[in-house]
């Protein structure tokens, strides 16, 4: 990268967990209040921005492009583009690495980039065979062919189908997210327990963070219609335990399974802002950078193991930078799924892996897991997809201001078979 990229700030909203129901909040909602209140307190307009880029994953149809509403509605004005990007799990944080790239070429001084998905408001979806069923009934001209039509008609075809199922299933090999994860448990031997123990470490850590006020700097809070604030995460399980997670139930694969909900990420509504800027831009608007991206990277894998990407990800960033996995102060690798996690730091411990899937000369090492996911992660957190690629971006940082680190990388996998990661530096 020629030219630096500097973060000047970031917000997100509490990320809420999804109840069987939709949620309060509409996608746009999300976006639109995490991002005024971070605009509120800059020291320049919203209308000198010079775009908007905003990852999702999933918009509703009266939003498809969700940046320019979410723009439109955060007062930015009409003469400030807004767009939308989609790459799954890394929707966020494709984002911000769009914003660099405006930035590094001169067309873009000052952006505001992030993510967001109301993933409680997927759509339940008619069957094929409902709808043509309903394109038969409207094509029906006279009472007979109506009778006809009513004749055919089956009560099966009114069963919904689950969009968020649809898409987190992987149309080349499907499979679900899930059922990737319990790929790397069989390829890497992790046990149940070993998921099981993750999962509650990172419910620990969640707690320490948020009794601890880490997360503070982050938050905008929300009020929906009924005057209901919700100014905190919600999907913390203080009670969790090994053996309350050893009750439920394997999900993907119930007769042979690992992965559970408890060792999962949970489904969640949440948006995540950051500004991003040039030299030009901080020194013009006299702005106090807290952190400056120096690298980013995308990778493919095959989309079975998906849950691989980040170390696909990240280890040419190391590799351009000549650093080892414990150069760096601080990790967030998203927590899709506990085994997914785990998976990343076999694979840089594994000779075989290292070099027939990464070209190294023999395994990286041992991640020190003190400085991975510090306050937690998606398995505490939630996992509202279009969001956790911003959202690990700008925890990221906080970690290493409040630590004293200097460097660190954010990575994320997603689902089709891919990776993202970002080397940042604080300041």
């Amino acid at each position: 990268m020629f030219r630096p990229v500097y973060v000047i700030d970031g917000a997100r909203t509490p990320f809420l967990k999804a109840k069987n129901a939709p949620g309060p909040f509409a996608a746009s909602d999300l976006a639109t209040v995490a991002g005024r209140a971070l605009l509120a307190r800059q020291p320049f307009a919203a209308d000198e921005l010079d775009e908007v880029i905003l990852g999702c994953a999933s918009p509703s149809p009266d939003e498809v492009n969700i940046g320019r509403v979410a723009a439109l509605r955060m007062g930015c004005g009409n003469a400030v583009p807004g767009w939308t990007v989609m790459r799954n799990c890394a929707s966020g944080m494709q984002a911000l690495d769009s914003a660099i790239a405006n930035i590094q070429s001169g067309r873009s001084q000052l952006v505001l980039a992030g993510g967001v998905d109301a993933l409680s408001r997927a759509p339940l979806l008619f069957s094929d065979s409902m709808v043509r069923w309903l394109s038969g009934w409207y094509a029906a001209k006279s009472l007979g062919q109506r009778l006809a039509a009513l004749r055919r008609f089956r009560l099966g075809y009114l069963a919904p189908v689950i969009g968020i199922v649809k898409g987190l299933t992987d149309p080349v090999v499907g499979l679900l997210m899930g059922q990737t994860a319990e790929n790397l448990a069989w390829r890497f031997r992790i046990t149940r327990t070993e998921m099981d123990a993750f999962s509650v470490r990172s419910h620990q850590r969640l707690a320490a963070a948020v009794d601890a006020g880490h997360f503070d700097a982050e938050l905008a809070a929300l009020i929906d219609e009924k005057g209901t604030p919700y100014a905190a995460d919600d999907g913390l399980r203080r009670d969790s335990s090994l053996p309350n997670l050893a009750k439920l139930k394997p999900f993907f694969d119930k007769k042979y399974g690992r992965v559970t909900p408890g060792n999962s990420s949970q489904v969640t509504d949440g948006a995540s802002w950051l500004i991003l800027a040039s030299e030009e831009a901080v020194a013009r608007h006299g702005l106090s950078p807290i952190g400056v991206i120096r690298d980013s990277q995308w990778a493919g894998l095959a989309p079975e193991q998906m849950g691989l990407g980040p170390v696909h990800a990240a280890t040419p960033i190391l590799q351009r930078h000549g650093l080892a996995l414990n150069d760096l102060d601080a990790w967030e690798i998203n927590e899709a799924f506990a085994a997914q996690v785990i998976g990343c730091l076999r694979a840089w411990q594994d000779e075989t892996y290292c070099r027939e899937q990464l070209g190294l000369p023999g395994a990286l090492g041992a991640l020190d897991e003190d400085r991975l996911n510090v306050d937690g992660g998606a398995v505490a957190l939630g996992h509202p997809v279009g969001a956790s690629g911003a959202r690990i971006v700008l925890h990221l940082l906080h970690v290493l201001r409040r630590t004293g680190g200097r460097r660190g990388i954010a990575s994320i996998c997603i689902g089709g078979g891919q990776g993202g990661a970002m080397l940042v530096e604080a300041l």
